[in-house]
Parts: structure tokens; sequence; C-alpha cells
């Protein structure tokens, strides 16, 4: 599992926010390996997120 894939899932939603859970149940992986992709890929600003409100707590949703 790698960036590419949530990428490409969050790509393909382009309309929707997803949470990091939510990511993970629909690709069936792992919520620890999603975060750690999520992770890098704000670093590399190919996303945006917001706060959810709830502590540590993020939504998800392709940029361009």
């Amino acid at each position: 599992m790698g960036q590419q894939e949530v990428y490409d899932f969050l790509k393909r939603r382009k309309a929707r926010w997803f949470t990091a859970k939510e990511i993970s149940a629909e690709l069936q992986v792992s919520i620890g390996s999603i975060t750690n992709c999520l992770k890098k890929l704000r670093k590399s600003r190919s996303l945006q997120y917001r706060s959810t409100g709830n502590r540590n707590q993020y939504e998800y949703k392709f940029k361009y």
C-alpha cells in the first residue's frame, strides 16, 4: 500500500471529503498505513485537508 493508491482513491472521488477511517474501510487497509500515507501527502501539498472539530481528526479531499 502506497501513497499513490490513496492519491488515486481521492482523485476518483473529487467532490467528497473523507476521513482516514473511511479511506481505510474503502481500500481495506489498516488505519496506520492510511494515516502514514496521508501525512506524507499533506507534506507534499497534494491534497486539501481540514479539521473535523474532533481532536486530531481531519478530512481529506483531492486538491487539483
